[in-house]
């Protein structure tokens, strides 16, 4: 018998012919890495853009807020609210909203837009989310008169 039959260890680590598996590891090409990848990407922006489609968007952000700065900014002239000035006002609403803007100062009141739903005796016009702020503002009641007011406003569909 010759001494061929007994094997002497490989040298060599992590090949085939390595008979106990050490050393062995498998390696995915980069490309198949960027695709697996990109596959994932791809399904969970389709999972949340069917996601999105399918919950129902509801906005609970005050209007009434931003479009009373805008109101008095309108106007006002260096700061002091005109009534007269209050016509001017009438298109600062939100786009697809409806408007109204009072004033009242020393026991007179002022109004633009329409009638605010609640106020009136219509129960069709209570089923709208009525929006409302309101500050106080200096306003000009005549020539070399300005008293103290308050400058509101009521936004809704």
């Amino acid at each position: 018998m010759s001494s061929s039959s007994t094997r002497e260890p490989s040298t060599e680590r992590g090949t085939a012919s390595d008979a106990s598996g050490e050393g062995t590891r498998a390696q995915a090409s980069p490309v198949a890495a960027l695709a697996a990848l990109f596959a994932v990407c791809a399904g969970v922006s389709l999972y949340a853009t069917v996601l999105a489609g399918a919950v129902p968007v509801v906005d609970e952000r005050s209007t009434a807020g931003p479009t009373l700065d805008r109101v008095a900014d309108a106007a006002s002239d260096g700061g002091v609210v005109a009534p007269a000035r209050l016509a001017e006002a009438r298109d600062r609403g939100p786009a697809g909203r409806r408007l109204n803007v009072s004033l009242a100062a020393d026991g007179r009141e002022w109004g633009v837009g329409p009638a605010v739903p609640g106020d009136s005796s219509d129960a069709a016009d209570r089923t709208n989310r009525v929006d409302r702020a309101g500050r106080l503002v200096s306003v000009r009641l005549a020539p070399g008169r300005v008293e103290p007011g308050r400058l509101s406003v009521a936004v809704w569909s």
